[in-house]
């Protein structure tokens, strides 16, 4: 399968699958989440002139960039960590606070359930109903905050853990029930790793609050929004005494310099920011309007820059049969029934420039208009 190791824009293995035997095949990835402009332009310049900066060690507490970031989101930079990636800032958050119990709203980014695991944390799951599109209820907290209260789980024994907006549904959490949550006493953590998408970013993230308010953390990631997922860099917002204690336990220079420079450098570049943003919004909608007509089902959510689609039985496709024929097409996408709550009829697709996004519909048009029967045999 595509998704060997629990994620999407794995180009080695969709080669091993799917390639015919060229160094560098030519996929489109549509299984990877990311902007499809592409890094900013100030990020290939960077590149060019690094040569002069990889002889000298990184800043270990990553001011420049934290200073930048605190004046992106008019927070203190005492309340700010930066990271090797989110992936790095969730292992840390759940190193340090061992909880005993962690929450997941599923299906949700699988990183939340292993991090939970590898620190002996037991996970109780909220099963989120794709008839209310994949959304958090205050209603549905409430019956859960009940069950744990009753098992003797709350009062900061449990940490909730939301993506905001989700991956792969694209929700965003409500921000009524993190503070209800926190009102009762229990520690939140809210992946932000896509709401650099959201067009209303500043109504809906929570990061002003997390940096401070004790018991709420909020992560970002900087690769998804500017493109530069070989580059980990992520950030994290939170009270300034958990701040301390998480960097106490970070690795020595773990963000290196040229993603320092990246980070502060693509900071800066405001009109690609508003461009990306205006634009995906209209290919998200052009984009729906056209896999409908397809007859797959696409699912509305906050952030424009994916879009979770069911495949109706009838059509007689699972989302691993279209995977391959895809794949073997040069269109990589994301089988979303690896995602715990979605069977085999749930894909994802990333929204790309309108030349790739025509090339989908082409395909998917092909292969959708066939017998189920054609289908089985050879793609």
């Amino acid at each position: 399968m595509l998704e060997r190791y629990g994620h999407g824009g794995d180009w080695r293995t969709a080669q091993e699958l799917y390639g015919s035997g060229e160094e560098k095949p030519d996929f489109v990835d549509f299984s990877a989440n990311m902007n499809p402009f592409g890094p900013p332009a100030c990020v290939g310049e960077l590149i060019r002139n690094y040569g002069d900066w990889i002889a000298r060690y990184p800043d270990p507490a990553v001011r420049g960039l934290r200073g930048k970031l605190a004046l992106h989101h008019d927070v203190d930079a005492d309340s700010l960590l930066v990271g090797n990636g989110a992936a790095e800032l969730i292992d840390l958050l759940f190193r340090l606070l061992q909880p005993a119990m962690t929450v997941l709203a599923e299906p949700c980014f699988s990183e939340y359930r292993d991090a939970a695991v590898k620190c002996g944390s037991q996970v109780h799951t909220i099963a989120l109903q794709a008839e209310q599109e994949f959304r958090l209820t205050m209603g549905v907290i409430e019956d859960t905050f009940a069950q744990l209260r009753d098992a003797g789980r709350t009062g900061g024994q449990t940490l909730w853990f939301f993506g905001s907006p989700n991956n792969p549904t694209g929700q965003v959490v409500p921000a009524d029930i993190v503070r209800e949550l926190l009102r009762c006493g229990e520690t939140v953590a809210v992946d932000e790793a896509f709401m650099d998408f959201a067009g209303n970013e500043r109504e809906l993230s929570l990061l002003g609050d997390a940096a401070s308010r004790e018991r709420l953390i909020v992560i970002r990631s900087m690769t998804k929004f500017y493109a530069i997922p070989g580059i980990r860099l992520g950030y994290m917002a939170a009270h300034p005494s958990l701040i301390r204690q998480l960097a106490a336990l970070q690795v020595p220079w773990s963000v290196n310099s040229l993603a320092q420079q990246i980070g502060e450098a693509v900071l800066e570049d405001n009109a690609y920011a508003q461009s990306t943003r205006a634009w995906l919004e209209a290919e998200r909608r052009w984009l729906i309007e056209n896999i409908s007509a397809l007859g797959l089902v696409a699912f509305g959510s906050a952030a424009v820059n994916y879009l979770l689609l069911a495949i109706p039985e009838e059509l007689g496709w699972t989302a691993a049969r279209l995977q391959e024929a895809l794949g073997y097409r040069g269109l990589l996408i994301r089988d979303a029934s690896h995602f715990i709550g979605l069977n085999d009829r749930y894909c994802r697709i990333a929204v790309r420039l309108r030349t790739d996004n025509e090339l989908l519909l082409r395909h998917l048009g092909e292969l959708l208009g066939k017998e189920s029967s054609e289908g089985e045999d050879g793609f």
